[in-house]
């Protein structure tokens, strides 16, 4: 008789995280493999980056942030709004980090609408200062898809075609209410080819499958808030670019920021051309700015189009922060340690080669840790030995 409630209760215990309940044993043997499984995936990401793929440099990518009630759930701490939106803020950080001539919007739906919390643009504090404040939004009722991606494609579709189309989709919700057929939704967003992935918090949902499959986009259910971490992660680098994706010469201006001396007779502040579509235009008078060399239209920011002449204007840094992704560090050799007698210690961080395998640049022969292996190529994109041999007299 006491056989049944001892089963109920373990059965009403199986839904929490396995991963929080587990015990590591004396020798570690459960860290280590958990260390094992995320090197190894990192690994394979930084050699599935190195091939012969045309990477787009220039995007503009919609986020799209479901605020319904179920995001008060808290499986995530505090609350899976909270968690959100705090991955989103280091997301916004390291997107412009490594696309810098990109731009994002945040789009937010809930009650069955959705509204854009901020416009595209190549900002970044303006899309964390939105994000902060979004921590005390009211959840309510269902999201809107539908809603959610007619906003992103009316904005999308007027972008220039060597650039790429993208909307990120975080969803919480098992269900979705649309005023329409959202599968014609998915027809228009294929031929415009916008890109759609999806990363849901709760379990895997139909229409998001077909819509990722339809427009080429990934769809990830997470497990845990360091595993929505890394599929956040995997947006940050370009998409591959589309064979349809058209392949032209960009002409670009390169204006510098520009100081009108308050002393002179004739410094007057005037309205930024990023101001034209805003109904207060107060805060948009300043005395310096950008100013396009071809049309001289004033900018209060880079990068951005002009509005004049159309010229796509960025800073020099800007384009050579982007050129890794056109030409990416290849990956360095697995080697074991015994191989390599005269080499005790690792060519960047100068620590002690304690593990039995090392990493070896395929130009140069630098051998290295495995830490300074994902570091090189996740983040400085360049072999620091390569440079050093390269630049000295």
């Amino acid at each position: 008789m006491d056989e049944e409630p001892e089963r109920a209760k373990r059965w009403e215990g199986g839904y929490e995280r396995t991963w929080e309940v587990l015990k590591e044993d004396e020798s570690g043997s459960l860290k280590a493999t958990v260390e094992e499984i995320l090197f190894q995936s990192k690994r394979k990401r930084v050699i599935e980056s190195h091939g012969q793929v045309r990477l787009g440099m220039m995007r503009h990518l919609f986020v799209v942030v479901d605020c319904s009630r179920s995001m008060d759930d808290q499986d995530l701490k505090p609350n899976r709004l909270t968690s959100t939106l705090k991955l989103l803020e280091k997301f916004v950080e390291e997107y412009f980090d490594q696309n810098p001539i990109s731009q994002v919007g945040i789009i937010t739906t809930k009650n069955k609408r959705a509204e854009k919390l901020t416009e595209l643009t190549g900002n970044p504090s303006k899309h964390v200062s939105a994000l902060r404040k979004a921590v005390d939004t009211v959840c309510l009722g269902e999201p809107s898809l539908y809603n959610a991606l007619s906003l992103a494609i009316s904005t999308l579709k007027h972008m220039p075609g060597h650039t790429s189309r993208e909307v990120l989709v975080v969803m919480s919700s098992l269900t979705t209410c649309d005023p329409n057929n959202i599968y014609e939704l998915i027809k228009t967003l294929k031929e415009l080819r916008v890109r759609v992935s999806v990363i849901g918090l709760s379990a895997e949902v139909r229409v998001c499958t077909v819509l990722t499959r339809e427009t080429g986009g990934s769809y990830h259910v997470i497990l845990d808030e360091g595993h929505f971490r890394e599929l956040l992660q995997i947006h940050v680098k370009p998409p591959p670019s589309t064979s349809a994706s058209d392949c032209s010469l960009i002409r670009m201006g390169f204006p510098q920021h520009t100081m009108v001396n308050v002393n002179e007779r004739d410094a007057k502040p005037s309205f930024s051309m990023a101001h034209l579509d805003c109904s207060s235009g107060g805060p948009g008078l300043s005395l310096g700015g950008y100013f396009c060399p071809q049309c001289s239209a004033k900018y209060t920011e880079l990068p951005v189009e002009c509005k004049v002449c159309g010229l796509t204007l960025v800073s020099a840094p800007h384009l050579a922060r982007s050129f890794h992704h056109l030409f990416p560090l290849e990956p360095f050799t697995e080697r074991p340690l015994e191989g390599h007698p005269g080499h005790r210690f690792c060519e960047a961080c100068e620590g002690e080669l304690r593990d039995k395998t090392v990493f070896e640049c395929p130009s140069c022969s630098g051998v290295f840790c495995v830490d300074c292996d994902l570091f090189i190529h996740d983040t400085l994109h360049c072999c620091p030995l390569c440079i050093h041999r390269n630049s000295a007299p």
